[in-house]
């Protein structure tokens, strides 16, 4: 059954953990904080939430040993949802603060946003994602092109791994990695639990994917 499906939100320090937690809640998860990594079962989905800057986080990784954890479970193809920080940091490289080295699970670099005619940097607010048709397909179930998710970021991913790109937006002139696939992990620039009816659905969506009623 998706309903009751363990889900393990890391507690390392920082990012909007309360929100998130009672999103994956409110889609039937048994979710829970766990601020170390011996609270992580096998039968957990692993969540990364994260907001601020990448340094302190890459930090506060390292002193929990989330680090080693999320690579471990990634390499292990668990199920894994990352969220904002939650994916830029899954690259090898961010070039925010002066440059900060990433986890190193995908290729690809982490670049500031830059989308002329005057638009505002960070992107702040309601946007599409441009979903690859066919990828990822049980997680789409219920959302259209014209549906539109909650972002705020400044940074953004530019990967070389095209197999792994499951959605881009285009903010002005600069289109972007807002979500990748790959195996039993999904991980988005935008929030679904700030992006009300259609963010649920994307995370309950997951929980039926992982229980079988779909497929990919």
């Amino acid at each position: 059954m998706a309903a009751n499906r363990k889900a393990a939100v890391i507690d390392y320090g920082m990012g909007n953990l309360r929100s998130v937690l009672r999103a994956w809640q409110a889609v039937g998860a048994d979710a829970r904080l766990v601020d170390r990594p011996d609270l992580v079962s096998d039968d957990d989905i692993l969540i990364f939430p994260g907001q601020g800057a990448i340094a302190d986080a890459m930090r506060l990784l390292k002193q929990t040993k989330f680090d080693s954890l999320i690579r471990e479970w990634i390499s292990a193809d668990k199920p894994f949802f990352g969220i904002c920080l939650g994916l830029q940091a899954l690259f090898e490289y961010s070039e925010e603060g002066g440059g900060v080295e990433g986890l190193g699970v995908f290729k690809g670099r982490v670049r500031r946003l830059n989308p002329a005619g005057g638009l505002k940097v960070p992107h702040m607010g309601w946007d599409n994602v441009n979903f690859k048709m066919g990828i990822n397909s049980a997680m789409l179930k219920g959302i259209s092109p014209d549906d539109q998710f909650y972002f705020v970021h400044s940074y953004c991913v530019e990967t070389p791994q095209e197999d792994i790109v499951w959605g881009t937006t285009q903010y002005g002139n600069d289109t972007f990695v807002s979500a990748i696939s790959r195996g039993n992990l999904v991980a988005c620039q935008f929030h679904p639990e700030k992006s009300q009816s259609k963010g649920l659905m994307l995370y309950r969506n997951f929980l039926e994917f992982l229980a079988g009623k779909a497929s990919i």
